[in-house]
């Protein structure tokens, strides 16, 4: 595993909420949904994505965006035209004022407007992430990430929009996977660009000793990682090593694995009944004890008050 694929699988789509909208300016919708990912193209048209307090950013016809939640935020044909519908959970369409119009404006399973032949067709996907591996991804990107169509030469978006409006069998996993596909194409894109300002630790994984080393560490977590030993798994002296790792990712080496085993403790923590020593041990520690240790003094807390929500 290397730091991208470790922290894309914590934000794997597993049963994604859908739409395809379909519009007609002047139009704008409130985004009240909670997601904390989603991902949006024009497949018609244009829209305008207006982060609450943030600059708007087009979105032409072939773009695809990453929009960061779970703030809400307005999306339209215009940036001053007001929203007179707003999008909550599970799809439900409102008015301002809170009465329920999804049934008003359903054309299809996945798709509402109030016209087929509209100027404007949105597709969207959201994704539920939680974890704090999930959270280590969504901490890399602003609020809004957008890739033009030039760019984006993986056709998954227009496969995608094509499934929405079917009903054979399975969809709901192919719809997921087809969504994934699609977040990796287009963080991919997004971090190759000049201005994504990509993380470190993507960046180095084009280094050809460390980025070895950060596949080393997250391909065995638990293995007793030690800067002479990285720096002699990629063939580099320790001092060299320890240089350029901090260089690249930001941080020295060790810190860089106790954020990571730390990260994934939390996440089994959480998600998991298995016990604190087990957990201590599947990342890296040599028992309940040295994981709290580390633990408490990272994070400020134990991990059973970590497990238990505290």
């Amino acid at each position: 595993m290397d730091p991208l694929a470790d922290l894309l699988d914590g934000v794997r789509a597993r049963s994604a909420a859908f739409c395809q909208a379909i519009l007609e300016p002047p139009w704008s919708l409130r985004i009240a949904d909670g997601a904390m990912l989603a991902l949006a193209t024009a497949l018609r048209g244009h829209a305008w994505i207006v982060p609450d307090g943030g600059e708007p950013v087009l979105m032409r016809t072939g773009d695809v965006a990453i929009i960061k939640g779970p703030a809400p935020y307005t999306i339209g044909d215009d940036p001053a035209t007001a929203p007179d519908t707003v999008v909550r959970p599970g799809n439900r369409l409102t008015t301002m004022d809170g009465v329920d119009i999804t049934d008003e404006l359903r054309l299809g399973p996945r798709t509402s407007g109030l016209t087929p032949d509209g100027s404007a067709i949105v597709a969207s996907g959201t994704y539920q992430v939680s974890g704090e591996v999930g959270d280590r991804l969504l901490n890399a990107l602003p609020a809004v990430v957008l890739v033009p169509r030039a760019s984006t030469p993986s056709p998954v978006m227009e496969l995608l929009a094509q499934e929405v409006n079917g009903e054979g069998p399975g969809q709901q996993v192919v719809l997921d996977r087809l969504l994934d596909l699609a977040l990796i194409a287009t963080l991919r894109a997004w971090f190759a660009r000049p201005e994504a300002q990509a993380p470190g630790w993507y960046r180095a994984q084009s280094d050809p000793l460390i980025g070895p080393a950060l596949k080393l560490i997250h391909g065995d977590p638990a293995r007793p990682w030690t800067v002479a030993l990285l720096a002699e798994k990629v063939g580099a002296s320790r001092a060299a090593f320890a240089r350029r790792f901090a260089g690249l990712v930001g941080e020295p080496p060790m810190a860089y694995v106790t954020s990571w085993r730390l990260a994934l403790a939390a996440d089994l923590l959480r998600s998991s009944d298995i016990t604190i020593d087990s957990v201590a041990r599947h990342v890296g520690y040599a028992n309940a004890f040295a994981l709290s240790v580390a633990f408490k003094r990272v994070r400020g807390l134990t991990p059973s008050r970590h497990r238990t929500g505290a």
